[in-house]
């Protein structure tokens, strides 16, 4: 039992900040959108904080179980996605790169409450205080790692979405076309390329060059600018 109840409370240092994360993500995107003209997220019911209402089986439970079951060094994870009707953003270019920043700002946000909450919150008994600094300092390095992934500039990533948004109108349209395949590219580039370079002995670290050393360094540098 006692073993049993442990692992509930080290699976909880990361249960907790990914659903929040995701959460607030989801939302932050629903939420600009509304403010650029679009109601769609609010009518579809996805301006809410109850994480049930963005969890995604595969994204937000099955991915991250499978990365704390095999001891993945890191932990991924999504929501699904906020229904947005870009056509209707006023201004559209301006509105697809609100609603676009706007989730991976949130997750800046997130980190940067972190730190502050990980720096000033009082002490505790030690159990407790052991606890709040696992989950803090998780909660801090996943949502770098969830900004960061999210601004690569491959659609449909919000960083695709603002690469869209700035591009001339033929590069723009190439890009808007990668909306429904550039998820599966990300997937072969991101995961399966570095496991099938390793079956070849060559190591080629694709999320850690893209996603895990920069998220590592924001988080390096909130931790001191607001720590």
């Amino acid at each position: 039992m006692n073993d049993v109840w442990a692992m509930i409370i080290s699976a909880s240092t990361w249960v907790l900040p990914v659903l929040l994360a995701v959460t607030l993500h989801e939302a932050a995107h629903g939420f600009a959108a509304k403010l650029f003209g679009d109601d769609t997220a609010q009518r579809a019911g996805r301006l809410s904080l109850n994480p049930l209402r963005h969890i995604d089986p595969v994204g937000t439970v099955l991915i991250p179980g499978l990365l704390l079951l095999t001891g993945s060094p890191f932990l991924f994870g999504y929501a699904k996605p906020v229904p947005v009707a870009f056509h209707r953003l006023h201004p559209q270019r301006l509105g697809i790169i609100g609603v676009a920043i706007a989730g991976p700002a949130t997750n800046i946000g997130l980190a940067i409450a972190s730190v502050l909450l990980w720096a000033w919150l009082p002490g505790f008994s030690p159990a407790v205080d052991s606890w709040l600094t696992t989950t803090l300092q998780q909660s801090l390095i996943l949502n770098c790692i969830l900004a960061v992934f999210n601004m690569l500039p491959i659609p449909p990533l919000d960083g695709g979405r603002v690469l869209t948004a700035i591009s001339p109108a033929p590069m723009a349209r190439v890009l808007m076309r990668m909306e429904k395949t550039g998820f599966f590219l990300l997937i072969g580039l991101i995961f399966l390329l570095p496991l099938v370079t390793a079956q070849l002995g060559i190591n080629l670290p694709v999320f850690q060059w893209l996603v895990g050393e920069p998220a590592y360094w924001l988080a390096n540098s909130l931790a001191n600018m607001f720590g």
